[in-house]
Formats: structure tokens, C-alpha cells, sequence
């Protein structure tokens, strides 16, 4: 059968990226402990190479052959550097890159009344291959609570507070493991407050109260945010962004900062 993809080009042009996006699979994410995560979960996909200017097309049946033999295994930042590696030979490439964005579950406790439930964050591995410079970024947004200074400085009665979302980028030194398990709960404490799936009466005074104990603009939670993430070894870029649902106004509040480049 005629392999039309292999053709030679002559127009001369560099693909800097040719590959698939969006591909739905179950994935297993690896625990600090060592252990497979409690249950498979749903795993999005992107993955692409650079195809040189003398190729008219590369072979994408191929990245999804690679990403659907990994899907029935854990995977943590090692793994993913094994998929990227995986791809870039399958395709004959110099560079390549994938990522894996899910969900990821971890058990909370109600702040007084101790009852357990699982909250949800939206997570990604990155990984890629440019130029023989191998880099892997960790992604995770974690919902925190904001209850703004000034409408406390000013109000004879309460705060406006919402629901802010932050955002972490994160590269961290060859070697260096980043677990969830501990980046997740230390995000948390940089809001106002953190959020719990499950409350009792006794748990939302709590919540209430310790928001309303700890005001923060988005300002605030970002520089703070940068702070705790300079106390942990081996990070060597990052990228933190702050969203508060504003529950007064129409809009979002943000705030970002970044690692200066290297």
C-alpha cells in the first residue's frame, strides 16, 4: 500500500509541531507512596514531533499506538519523559513533546466535624524535547477562598469573599520529584482559606472565620505562593497565576508572577 505521508516535500517549510490533540484515555498517576492511584482516571492527551522540511507528513497512528500502551500503566514525571522518548523514535524525530491533563483526587477532612470526602484538581504532566534540552512542568490548579482587605477594612459588618483558582507551573532540577500529595495542601494554605467538598454547620463557621481572619487581594496569594514555593528544593522555574471569582462585580481579579529566565 502506497505510504503517501512519507512522500518527499520540496516546499522547503519545518513543521515546528505535527501531532494530535485532545485523545481521550484512562490513565494511572502514581502515588508518593509508591502505589498506583485508587482508580484509573480519565487522561487527556496531546502529543506532537517536528517534522523536517523534506517530509511531507508524519505517521500519527503512531504517537497513539505509544500513548495507548502507556495508558495501563502509572505514570509519573519519569514515565513521561519514557512516552516523550517513545514518540520521538516512532516518529524519527529530533523533538517531540506530550502532556496528560486529569483529574486528580485527594481526602479532605471538615476542619471540625472530621468527616472525610474527596476534592478534585485539575492537574497536567509536560514533557518535551528541543534542541537536546529535556524539560518536564507540572501543572496544578487548586480552588482556594479570597476575602478581600479592603471590604473588610471598610464594612461594619462582614467581607466579600469567593471562590479564587490557583495556578501553578512548575519545573523542577533533573532528578527532583514534585508529588502532588505535598504541593496540593501547601497551594491551599495560601488563599484565605481552602475549599472542602463537604461541610456541617460547626465546619462553615470555621471556613467563615478563618477567611475572614486571613484576608487576601490575589496580590497577596500570588507573592505568598512565590514565597512557599522558593522554600522547596529543586524548583528551578515556575509560573503562578491567581483568579478570584469576584462575588461583587462581573469580572475575575488576577495576578501572575514568574521565575526571571535562566
Amino acid at each position: 500500500m502506497r505510504d503517501v505521508a512519507s512522500q518527499r516535500d520540496e516546499r522547503g517549510i519545518t513543521i515546528k509541531r505535527v501531532g494530535i490533540r485532545d485523545l481521550h484515555l484512562p490513565v494511572m498517576i502514581r502515588e508518593k507512596s509508591g502505589r498506583r492511584a485508587r482508580a484509573r482516571v480519565l487522561g487527556v492527551f496531546d502529543a506532537s514531533v517536528e517534522l523536517p522540511q523534506t517530509e511531507r507528513g508524519t505517521h500519527m497512528s503512531r504517537l497513539v499506538e505509544v500513548i495507548a500502551k502507556w495508558s495501563k500503566k502509572s505514570i509519573s514525571q519519569v514515565e513521561m519523559h519514557q512516552i516523550m522518548d517513545e514518540i520521538a523514535h516512532a516518529a524519527g524525530a529530533k523533538a517531540a513533546s506530550v502532556s496528560v491533563g486529569f483529574k486528580y483526587f485527594l481526602e479532605k477532612r471538615a476542619p471540625a466535624s472530621g468527616i472525610a470526602s474527596s476534592l478534585d484538581y485539575d492537574c497536567k504532566f509536560e514533557a518535551s524535547l528541543d534542541d537536546d534540552e529535556r524539560r518536564f512542568v507540572l501543572v496544578t490548579k487548586v480552588p482556594i477562598i479570597t476575602l478581600c482587605p479592603c471590604s473588610k477594612e471598610i464594612s461594619e459588618r462582614g467581607a466579600h469573599n469567593q471562590r479564587a483558582l490557583l495556578t501553578v507551573h512548575i519545573e523542577a532540577e533533573p532528578g527532583v520529584l514534585i508529588w502532588l500529595e505535598d504541593l496540593i495542601p501547601l497551594l491551599e494554605e495560601q488563599g484565605s482559606c481552602g475549599l472542602y467538598p463537604l461541610l456541617k454547620r460547626v465546619d462553615e463557621k470555621v471556613v467563615t472565620e478563618t477567611s475572614y481572619d486571613n484576608p487576601k487581594f490575589v496580590e497577596d496569594v500570588v507573592r505568598d505562593t512565590v514565597l512557599a514555593l522558593r522554600e522547596i528544593p529543586g524548583i528551578q522555574r515556575y509560573r503562578v497565576e491567581c483568579e478570584s471569582i469576584e462575588s461583587i462585580h462581573n469580572h475575575v481579579a488576577y495576578a501572575m508572577a514568574e521565575s526571571e529566565a535562566r
